[in-house]
């Protein structure tokens, strides 16, 4: 490759030896006026998903496009999500995980024509195709975007409605806050962090495949994703906690996840739940999160009279108490 590009595309791999072929071959068929580079970071997948890279990389006519990461030991899906982000060198960075793909050989020429012409938008997603566990590809009936949704107010306050695939973004975040790497839901991370650069925009055309029940989620209960969106969200108070607006709103979030739990699980569960939450989250991080927390408590929950299921209220004020003393230890 001659030259910086001008994109490079962020494609991290584990296990996709049935999908990565698809994936890759989506990206080197991109028609652009611009250069491209596809940074591949195969985290030791224990499948056969380093022996079809390896074949692409020696058949490809477009593989001197590919730069390919191979960990030798298998270090995490979200530390290989920062290493490979770290190793794009373009002004633009495009996601597209080994089990996706792209469908559209203009994707990319269409998303940097408007991010070039419109500096004051940082991310450019667009519509998908949901291809399901059983191969019927059908329209996306998992995402909503809601009608206002280009500021970073509105990302946080309804969540993740972006398929990965379909992102592109300028590079520039220069380094990631520690939080960043200890979240269990990257891609919403990453795009919350982004919106503090610009805005938003959507394009109207569908070019690109999401695989849905096939990736990190799949497989994954209600409760489990619950757990994991809780997390997130007290990662992103702490490291956006100087925007205390954006911060208040995850900790709402964090508060409406913990009264589900209150009122709709019995207290074994609200117990699992709440211990799963200190053990995994930095106390340091949920410091923070509990100087905002404590007042919501306090007014919606806590104090709530004719409270129905007293022992998992118990449950929840006993697990948020022995949080905060381990808190004061440190």
């Amino acid at each position: 490759m001659n030259g910086k590009p001008l994109v490079s595309i962020c494609m991290i791999t584990y296990g996709h030896e049935n999908y990565i072929r698809e994936a890759i071959e989506g990206v080197l068929m991109q028609q652009c006026d611009f250069e491209i580079e596809l940074v591949v970071s195969n985290d030791c997948s224990p499948d056969a998903t380093h022996d079809v890279i390896h074949e692409i990389l020696e058949s490809h006519p477009n593989a001197y496009k590919l730069k390919y990461i191979k960990h030798e030991n298998n270090i995490g899906m979200m530390p290989n999500f920062v290493h490979a982000l770290q190793e794009c060198r373009g002004k633009y960075i495009a996601l597209c995980e080994g089990d996706d793909y792209w469908i559209d050989p203009l994707k990319l020429q269409k998303q940097i024509d408007f991010l070039e012409e419109n500096q004051d938008y940082v991310l450019c997603f667009h519509k998908v195709k949901v291809l399901q566990s059983d191969g019927v590809l059908g329209d996306d009936s998992i995402t909503e975007v809601p009608a206002e949704y280009e500021t970073m107010e509105a990302m946080a306050r309804y969540g993740n409605y972006i398929h990965t695939p379909s992102v592109v973004f300028r590079n520039c975040i220069k380094s990631f806050p520690e939080e960043f790497e200890k979240t269990p839901i990257g891609d919403y991370f990453l795009y919350m962090l982004l919106a503090s650069h610009g805005k938003i925009k959507r394009l109207d055309e569908t070019m690109a495949v999401y695989r849905h029940g096939v990736g990190v989620f799949s497989g994954n209960s209600s409760d489990v994703m619950l757990y994991k969106s809780t997390k997130t969200f007290v990662l992103i108070a702490s490291a956006l906690k100087d925007n205390k607006e954006i911060a208040a709103i995850m900790v709402y979030r964090v508060y409406r996840n913990l009264k589900f739990y209150s009122f709709q699980k019995n207290n074994d569960e609200a117990n699992v739940f709440l211990k799963l939450l200190n053990a995994e989250t930095d106390n340091h991080f949920l410091k923070y999160f509990l100087e905002l927390y404590l007042p919501f408590v306090s007014e919606n929950l806590m104090e709530k009279k004719g409270y129905q299921k007293r022992s998992t209220f118990n449950a929840v004020k006993y697990h948020l108490k022995e949080i905060i003393k381990t808190i004061v230890k440190k």
